[in-house]
Formats: structure tokens, C-alpha cells, sequence
């Protein structure tokens, strides 16, 4: 009976061993699973933003899963302040950010960049009842935009000639609320985000003549190694179609 109760204990040892040693390779595989981390601010529609139960959509959304797909990752997005998200490269935060980025060369010093997949231009959104209509009648108004863009480099090189104020906000969507609440004359942006305020909002506008900006295109951590790989991805998007499938999904002026 002893020699019984001992087997019956082995056998039990054994099984317990063995479903230790499932639980531990089943651990290994979660934990050899690839996750590519990205960053943006998501209060930029239609490039990210996010829907009514809080998911993130858009342009960039949609694209950054392709890639993820394609390398065969996971993706995972992590939500910040724009004038954040180059510094979260520089401290090794993130992987990427897609967030409506230009590649300006001042930028180019402290990141690196994919090619560019998508040029929009900049524009100024007034009121649908303002007179203001060019660059010469920005003089003494009051003119919005959003920390960190391209937009508050390019107001600051505008402001001396043309005699305007610069207020400077933390989201792109504050913008449209300081316009309507007459905290600001113009609101100066994307131009790809102000058609879609155009059509939702009933404001008006006019393109900035003055600039030819680069294009958008995906930030990395300087010498990172994913740039290459994510470049042919892009390549291959645009081949084969799906690139085109997003703008038209996304983008109102490419619609």
C-alpha cells in the first residue's frame, strides 16, 4: 500500500512539472513577442485623434498598424503632448512617432526620418464673417498655434513683417475653441487639418503663400536601424495601392 501511495505521488510530481514547463515556455513566447512602441498627439485629425469610445483613428493610426503588420509586431501607442514627442525619441520612450511631423532639418539634427508620405501645406482659418483674407491683413491680430509644429516656427518668421501677435496653445483642437471664442483672430495650421475644420466647423481661410515645407514623415531615434525597413514598406504601399486607399479614407484635399 505504501509503494501505491508513493507512485500515485510521483505521478502527480510529474504532471505538475510538466504543465510548469508549458506555463513557462507559454511565458517565454509572450515575452519574445515583438512590440513596436510609437508615439503621437492625438489632437490632430484627420492625421490621429480619437473616436467616441476613446480608440485612436486616423491617417497615422491606420498606416502605423500596416507597418507593425508588415514587420510582424505589435503596436503600441502611447499618447503625449506634441512638443513632447522628439524628446521621447531621444530618451529611447518610444520607437517612432507619427503625429502629422514635418521633416524640417532643424529636427533632422535630433532625429531621423522615413520618407515622406504625405506634403499638405499650411493655412489660416478665420472666422466665416472676418476680413481677414491675406498675409497684409494679419496686421494686428492675434494669430494661434500649436507648441512644437512647423506652424509656430513659421509664425515667428512671419510676425516681424507682417505686425501680429502669436498665442501659443498645447492642442490643435484648442485652436477652432479660441477662434470661436474670439481669443484669436487666426488660427494657423496643417492645411490638411484646416480643410477638415472648413467643412465641420463653417470657417473660412486662405493658403500661407510664403512657405514650401517638407513633407511628413516618421521620426526615430537618431541611428535606430528601423528606417530602412519601414522606408520599404512605405515604397511598397504606395505600389501596390493601400497608401491610396488611406488618403482617400483620411484626407479630405486628396479626396
Amino acid at each position: 500500500m505504501v509503494k501505491v501511495i508513493m507512485f500515485v505521488l510521483l505521478i502527480g510530481l510529474l504532471a505538475a512539472c510538466g504543465e510548469n514547463n508549458e506555463a513557462s515556455s507559454g511565458s517565454d513566447k509572450a515575452e519574445d513577442k515583438k512590440v513596436l512602441k510609437m508615439a503621437t498627439s492625438a489632437d490632430f485629425p484627420p492625421f490621429e485623434s480619437r473616436d467616441t469610445k476613446g480608440d485612436f483613428e486616423g491617417f497615422d493610426i491606420d498606416l502605423a498598424k500596416l507597418i507593425a503588420e508588415e514587420l510582424g509586431y505589435e503596436l503600441e501607442i502611447e499618447d503625449m503632448k506634441f512638443d513632447g514627442l522628439i524628446g521621447a525619441l531621444q530618451s529611447g520612450r518610444v520607437d517612432m512617432v507619427m503625429s502629422g511631423m514635418t521633416a524640417t532639418e532643424n529636427r533632422k539634427q535630433n532625429v531621423d526620418f522615413s520618407n515622406e508620405y504625405h506634403h499638405s501645406g499650411e493655412m489660416f482659418l478665420t472666422k466665416a464673417d472676418s476680413d481677414i483674407d491675406d498675409l497684409e491683413s494679419l496686421k494686428g491680430k492675434i494669430i494661434g498655434v500649436q507648441l512644437g509644429t512647423i506652424q509656430e516656427e513659421g509664425a515667428e518668421a512671419l510676425r516681424e513683417e507682417y505686425g501680429f501677435e502669436i498665442k501659443k496653445v498645447d492642442d490643435s483642437g484648442l485652436l477652432i475653441q479660441e477662434l470661436n471664442s474670439n481669443r484669436i483672430d487666426v488660427a494657423y495650421m496643417d492645411k490638411t487639418v484646416a480643410v477638415g475644420y472648413i467643412e465641420e466647423q463653417g470657417v473660412t481661410g486662405f493658403d500661407d503663400p510664403t512657405t514650401s515645407s517638407p513633407g511628413m514623415g516618421i521620426a526615430f531615434p537618431k541611428d535606430a536601424g528601423l528606417v530602412d525597413d519601414i522606408n520599404d514598406i512605405l515604397n511598397e504601399l504606395e505600389e501596390n495601392g493601400e497608401m491610396q486607399k488611406l488618403k482617400d479614407k483620411w484626407l479630405s484635399d486628396d479626396k
